[in-house]
């Protein structure tokens, strides 16, 4: 069986093609992205601050919640702090020849004209813990007096300053003035400034706590065994190694590596899903074009297994190979994705991908297995013809489809309009993902029963093209009606590559429109104060004293972390939130409240959006159960709930609270609102005069938008082009196939007097068929979720977007149709009708 396989392939390379380059391209895609997830558990940066520090010890990185199982946690989204007592204990520890705690803070130097000095993050440090890096000093000295500041090289080059120079820096406070001791080497993704130890501790704002601490260890103590020993006496910090530091270093790097492991495993499940869809249909045509050769190898007494069997061999030879190229080029694929995801800026430049041979032997399991997948499904129908119907079956194609087909097609098709609805009740980023995947269902339904869908269309299509186009179009109609299951075929990946574009694009864009324009009918104030990396604490109470200032209202962006128990599993997820100033809130924003009281927003207090309170079964006073942002357990009593959520998220924690578990201690924006008598250019003019530097004064309605979920598009809008992509690869090949294997078919028309010129006309008119179906049917699947979606996102059924890019998406399917149709069809017609027809099948 397997020589017979080998040659079967030998003599047929050009009808497994399609299959091979369908295996190659799915198995990179997917072993790409377990190259992502790979990375995702243990990739990193280079630590900078803590190089020579053997173990680092910093916050839990992570909310595990008691009774959750050992994967469930949630990676915090603020930098948790330690207590500076930690140090004495790790001090104690066999093998450690120092701990040292360091406070890390922003710091910006101001320039001569009032400006924050642009460039790398700007942190501020206790000059104790340079001993970590270490930072050695180029000139000067360390500081010695509260009014003393070692810059590193490159900052106090931009700074334009040097040893004894004096430069004003900014903190939580307005800027003051230092006086440089000292220079120290630069760092590459960061800049430092070092300060007094007590100095430090006054200017971060978290009295008693630290960044993290660096631990030295004695000669011949190895970091991991050092790990181990201190580990035992820091229960519920993290102690990191090796790489591991730079995600105490680096929250982004922390995150990073958490974005990595949810998008690379969804987006290589949903790969892995087009690609069995893809396969499946390329096998499927390349096992049509044989039903001569099983019908005769049923006729001269093969069984159904064997039929199988040999389909079965040859289709693993062929993964084989497939897959190990493929597997290859995933590292190129993972390159790629890490490139774009860092062009975007959801991930750090600098992280590097974790290589190993595990994710390229897991894609290529992966798609062998898929491959096999396919071909059982393409193989049972020729293996179960009964020799005597053999050779009938092989002259013409079967256009009724099976029952248990049928039914299972129209109710995928069903379940995935029904899915549709479900944003019309459930609003936010879980109606909008089940309104993608509802379009995918409908997709996958309607490829099943695509010969059905096909001749209903051609039914109606068919006349028109023969009356218009007379001999041409009534060979095209003709033909689309008599190979319903071929045409089906070429439809089925433009039109899944037409519907998930258009499907996972204008879902996003219609989120965010609907986020920003619920903020901006929620935001009333007249200005808007905001600076490049923060607003200080002290700028609301500022403002407040202004002469004509009826209301400053400060907002801290931040996030909660919620546990709760669905059934016996524990559901635990990062949700947005902001802080405010309860009683300044009224006449600056508007959130819809529909049950208590913002103005009690104060002390231990919440309020949560009308949803967030109905799914967690809370009412006005009762207590509610949370993590901070930075992974703090909270128990706060809830005073208010409201209705915009998109706007605002679902928790709204009183403005010291959300400081007090936010890194940087900074807000992120300050609301005004003018007295009514009060004269506009006064106040602003006013504003822009406060002490504190980097200060920007919108006259807008609007909050600002989130970063978090403009990252979130872009991430998506990368996914989906690698996906359209892969699904444009499909949609050539399997064009091609279906035209190159009528060759006869066309020798046969020209050999009966039908002119070249009219066979090239056929198949444009039935490229244009198969493309004008593939963009009606891929636009009706999607804009019916995307209308409900933005129905009750919007109240609006019209998507949210650019026009332009629908016509991109549906363009370039249909250049792509017709290139891919046009081109094989010139080949296949090159050739004499007489040899051609007598070529094999």
């Amino acid at each position: 069986m397997l020589s017979l396989a080998w040659q079967t392939i030998r003599t047929r390379l050009g009808g497994f093609a399609g299959a091979f380059i369908a295996i190659l391209c799915g198995t990179a895609l997917v072993a790409g992205c377990g190259v992502l997830m790979e990375s995702g558990l243990r990739a990193g940066v280079p630590t900078q601050r803590y190089a020579a520090a053997a173990v680092v010890v910093g916050g839990a990185q992570t909310v595990h919640p008691p009774g959750a199982d050992a994967l469930t946690s949630e990676q915090v989204g603020e930098q948790p702090s330690v207590p500076e007592t930690l140090a004495g204990r790790i001090a104690s520890v066999p093998g450690v020849r120092a701990a040292v705690a360091e406070q890390s803070f922003p710091a910006q130097v101001v320039t001569a004209s009032g400006e924050v000095l642009g460039g790398p993050q700007s942190l501020g440090h206790n000059w104790d813990a340079a001993v970590l890096a270490p930072f050695t000093l180029r000139a000067g000295a360390a500081p010695a007096a509260p009014g003393d500041v070692v810059l590193d090289a490159d900052l106090a080059q931009r700074a334009g300053v040097g040893v004894g120079g004096q430069v004003r820096i900014a903190t939580r406070s307005v800027p003051q003035t230092f006086r440089v001791s000292g220079v120290v080497d630069a760092l590459s993704r960061q800049s430092a400034l070092f300060f007094t130890p007590q100095r430090a501790a006054e200017l971060t704002g978290q009295p008693g706590q630290a960044h993290a601490i660096g631990v030295l260890a004695e000669p011949g103590v190895t970091p991991e065994t050092l790990a181990e020993r201190i580990g035992a006496v820091v229960a519920g910090a993290e102690v990191t190694t090796g790489v591991e530091r730079s995600t105490i270093e680096f929250l982004d790097v922390s995150q990073t590596r958490l974005l990595l492991l949810a998008v690379a495993g969804s987006f290589g499940g949903f790969a892995l899903l087009v690609a069995v869809f893809v396969v499946a249909s390329t096998l499927a045509l390349t096992i049509n074009r044989r039903r001569r050769e099983f019908a005769l190898l049923r006729a001269v007494a093969a069984t159904p297994r064997q039929i199988r069997k040999l389909i079965g061999i040859e289709t693993t030879l062929v993964a084989l190979v497939a897959g190990v190229l493929g597997g290859a080029l995933g590292l190129a694929v993972a390159a790629g994705l890490r490139d774009a995801f860092a062009a975007i800026g959801v991930i750090p430049p600098d992280f590097a991908l974790a290589i190993s041979p595990l994710p390229p032997i897991a894609a290529v399991l992966l798609g062998l297995g898929a491959a096999r997948l396919a071909a059982w499904a393409a193989s049972r129908r020729p293996s179960m013809i009964r020799p005597v119907e053999a050779l009938g079956e092989a002259a013409v194609e079967r256009r009724e489809l099976g029952r248990g087909r049928s039914i299972t097609g129209w109710s995928l098709v069903l379940v995935g309009f029904g899915g549709a609805l479900v944003p019309l009740f459930l609003r936010g980023e879980i109606g909008t993902a089940i309104s993608t995947m509802a379009t995918l269902v409908v997709v996958i339904g309607l490829a099943v029963v695509g010969p059905q869908v096909t001749a209903l269309v051609m039914r109606v299509l068919a006349p028109v093209l023969g009356r218009v186009w007379r001999i041409s179009g009534y060979l095209a109609g003709a033909n689309a009606q008599a190979n319903t299951r071929r045409l089906a075929a070429a439809v089925t990946p433009l039109m899944l590559s037409i519907a998930f574009a258009l499907a996972t694009f204008y879902s996003q864009t219609s989120s965010t429109a609907a986020a920003a324009e619920e903020s901006a009918r929620s935001t009333t104030a007249d200005y808007v104060l905001s600076g490049p990396a923060g607003v200080s604490p002290e700028v609301a109470a500022a403002v407040a004293r202004v002469p004509g200032v009826a209301a400053a209202t400060p907002v801290v962006r931040t996030s909660v972390i919620v546990a709760t128990a669905t059934g016996d599993a524990m559901d635990v997820q990062r949700k947005p939130a902001q802080g405010l100033a309860g009683d300044q809130v009224r006449g600056a924003l508007e959130l819809g409240v529909d049950a208590g009281r913002l103005a009690d927003l104060r002390g231990d207090t919440v309020a949560l959006s009308r949803s967030e309170a109905d799914w967690l079964d809370k009412k006005i006073g009762d207590e509610v159960s949370f993590y901070f942002g930075d992974g703090v357990p909270a128990k706060l009593r809830l005073v208010a709930t409201y209705t915009r959520d998109m706007a605002f998220g679902d928790f709204v924690l009183p403005v010291g609270l959300a400081r007090e578990h936010n890194g940087g201690r900074l807000d992120d924006s300050v609301l005004v609102r003018r007295s009514p008598d009060a004269d506009p250019a006064v106040i602003a003019s006013a504003l822009r005069s406060l002490p504190y530097p980097g200060l920007t004064v919108a006259s807008s309605p609007s909050a600002p938008e989130g970063g978090e979920r403009q990252a979130q598009f872009y991430l998506n809008l990368v996914a989906v082009g690698v996906i359209v992509g892969y699904l444009a690869i499909s949609v050539a090949n399997t064009l091609v196939l279906t035209t190159a294997q009528r060759s006869r078919e066309f020798a046969l028309l020209r050999l009966v007097g039908t002119t070249r010129r009219q066979v090239t006309h056929m198949m444009r008119l039935e490229a244009l068929a198969t493309v004008g179906i593939a963009v009606v049917v891929g636009t009706v699947v999607a804009v019916v979720p995307l209308a409900l979606l933005n129905v009750g996102l919007r109240g609006n059924p019209l998507p949210s977007g650019p026009l332009s890019v629908y016509f991109g998406i549906i363009g370039g399917a249909a250049l792509l149709g017709l290139l891919a149709m046009g081109l094989s069809t010139w080949v296949a017609l090159r050739a004499r009708p007489i040899d051609a027809i007598g070529l094999r099948e």
